[in-house]
């Protein structure tokens, strides 16, 4: 399988799968959490408050892993990914991805306590149905 079939692979299942485990590094500790998922193509978007913990900790250290897939159900895919992150305050991202459910959190797509974290991923392993490891790099 050439790199652009496992891509559309990796992307199907980010389309999928709308949450994943997403872990930081504390204190050189993992400390993960569980986080609603958006993507462009292979680049993830994850939402949080720019006051949170997990902002603190990828401005100390900006190497991430998520980890989705494995809905409990056979057959099942699971899809890994090791990346950096950095936090934006892209106008046009934050009205892309807001919803009703942030209105809890922040009173708009404008709160600037509102951010959003862009994982570029520099390895995805990606299991399918088949079970069979298949790993996608960045160049």
């Amino acid at each position: 399988m050439g790199d652009s079939d496992l891509e559309q692979r990796i992307i199907g299942a980010l389309d999928k799968h709308r949450f994943a485990a997403f872990a930081t590094v504390e204190n050189n500790k993992p400390k993960a959490r569980y986080m609603a998922l958006f993507h462009e193509n292979l680049t993830i978007h994850l939402a949080t408050n720019r006051k949170t913990h997990k902002v603190e900790e990828l401005q100390a250290n900006p190497h991430v892993y998520l980890l989705l897939g494995n809905d409990g159900k056979s057959p099942s895919e699971v899809v890994e990914i090791e990346g950096t992150a950095k936090i934006t305050s892209d106008e046009s991202l934050r009205e892309k991805y807001w919803g009703d459910e942030f209105k809890q959190w922040f009173d708009g797509p404008q709160d600037p306590d509102y951010v959003i974290l862009e994982i570029t991923p520099k390895r995805i392993e990606y299991s399918g149905a088949d079970r069979r490891l298949q790993v996608w790099e960045s160049e």
